[in-house]
């Protein structure tokens, strides 16, 4: 096998100098790169054209106005409702069926008008005997008076003995001792006949009837088919404003303070007012501090539980009838990166706009730069929105 290797023809290893360089196979990295390329291509084109074929999102806008007047000059506006300081479910002491009924609803009563009466007839029966008991008691004790003072001169005569007056004398302090209980249990009886009278507490209006003629009521409504309370009875004339101030600003707040308060039923109409009381607690929950507004003047269209806007003013804020502010809604501001921006509508499309806020002016909030009036504003933007997406208004 060595002299077969050492035969071998060498001849067969020689290098073919008559090939040329062409014919020598191709490199294919230039096909490479071309599927790269065409990858990201197809990539951008997809990113960009499922950003322009992507749906819009459907939000509510509002638009940046001027307030102006006093509703501008105000330091603060709180909103609340009017609520009658003396205010009573009128009830009856007594337990029956109402028998009658003399006001509805909006009927004003005077203070110890009857309003309502149950039956009554079996107590006025009570009063009757209670009132003949007491006559009775009233002749035992006339009787057992003549009788005593017959004893006690036979006494002087020495025809009777001590003992005898002494006994004449018991029977007469008993029979007084008697006109005493008979005369309470008349009163008893007239204090149950009167507490099946219902009368009114103080000047007031009827708010609401919460019983018919027929119902049972009892003092305490104390079964299901029971009512507790006949008419709910309110002063008018001590109607306030019960609003809920942030307690960041009940700084600004001080008894005797002058108001503007304005109804959401009467929007034009103005009716001044003054800081009553500052509640002297503050609700956590809700992070707000109870103040009362009183009326200066006040008519007959301000009703209980009516929602108003109260303007705080301080000094002659309230005469700057010249002052204007730039507000939006409060749920268009939104916080993003740390700044506080609003989205602005732009061609069906929103852009993140830094603003700077003011005065807290009710439901609206000053802006003092980063918008103009008439900007349209995205109200309570969802975290996903983006600027530069795109938009369609729903209202």
């Amino acid at each position: 096998m060595e002299t077969n290797s050492k035969n071998y023809d060498l001849s067969s290893l020689k290098i073919d100098r008559d090939k040329k360089l062409g014919d020598r196979p191709k490199s294919r990295k230039w096909v490479w790169l071309v599927v790269v390329v065409v990858l990201v291509a197809i990539v951008i084109g997809y990113f960009a054209l499922q950003e322009s074929v992507a749906p819009a999102i459907s939000v509510d806008v509002a638009t940046a106005s001027f307030m102006s007047g006093s509703d501008a000059a105000a330091e603060m506006v709180a909103t609340g409702y009017v609520v009658a300081q003396r205010l009573a479910e009128v009830a009856s002491k007594g337990t029956g069926r109402l028998a009658y009924i003399g006001f509805d609803e909006g009927d004003v009563v005077s203070q110890g008008e009857v309003i309502a009466r149950i039956e009554n007839d079996d107590i006025r029966a009570n009063l009757e005997l209670a009132r003949a008991r007491l006559e009775q008691a009233e002749v035992d004790s006339l009787n057992a008076g003549r009788q005593y003072r017959r004893q006690l001169a036979l006494l002087d005569s020495g025809a009777v003995t001590q003992e005898v007056v002494e006994t004449a004398e018991a029977a007469y302090l008993g029979a007084l001792a008697s006109v005493k209980a008979a005369a309470a249990a008349v009163d008893i009886a007239e204090v149950e006949l009167e507490n099946t009278v219902i009368r009114a507490p103080f000047d007031g209006t009827v708010l609401t009837k919460n019983a018919e003629v027929g119902e049972i009521v009892a003092p305490f409504a104390s079964s299901a088919t029971s009512k507790g309370s006949v008419v709910t009875l309110a002063d008018m004339n001590s109607l306030e404003v019960e609003a809920d101030v942030n307690e960041a600003n009940i700084n600004k707040v001080t008894p005797g303070q002058r108001c503007e308060i304005v109804l959401d039923a009467y929007p034009s109409v103005r009716y001044d007012g003054y800081v009553e009381k500052i509640v002297p607690t503050a609700d956590r929950s809700r992070a707000t501090v109870l103040t009362r507004v009183a009326f200066s003047d006040i008519d007959d269209r301000v009703l209980p539980e009516m929602s108003a806007r109260i303007n705080f003013f301080i000094g002659e804020q309230a005469n700057d009838q010249e002052a204007t502010a730039l507000t939006i809604p409060d749920d268009a501001v939104t916080s993003r990166d740390g700044q506080t921006v609003v989205f602005k509508v732009v061609d069906q499309q929103v852009v993140r706009t830094p603003v700077s806020l003011g005065r807290e002016l009710g439901s609206m909030t000053e802006v003092t730069s980063g918008l103009s009036a008439g900007d349209r504003v995205v109200l309570s933007p969802p975290g996903k929105l983006t600027d530069g997406q795109k938009i369609t208004v729903s209202r």
